[in-house]
């Protein structure tokens, strides 16, 4: 059976936790942040967890991480 290949574009964006989880940093924090509350900005630190219909999803676009 051939190797699979890892989807660069997921591995870029998502990082799969060591109990299997996949968390992916919170869009909307790049640019026109001037009008954004400080509070908006702050929650934007964390990672977002992704939902669990979609870890199947991105966990077959990473075979090996």
């Amino acid at each position: 059976m051939p190797k699979l290949k890892t989807h660069k574009g997921t591995k870029a964006r998502v990082k799969i936790t060591g109990r299997g989880k996949v968390t992916a940093m919170r869009s909307g924090k790049r640019h026109l942040n001037y009008k954004k509350s400080g509070k908006r900005i702050r929650q934007g630190r964390t990672d977002l967890l992704i939902a669990a219909s979609e870890v199947a999803r991105i966990k077959r676009l990473l075979p090996y991480d």
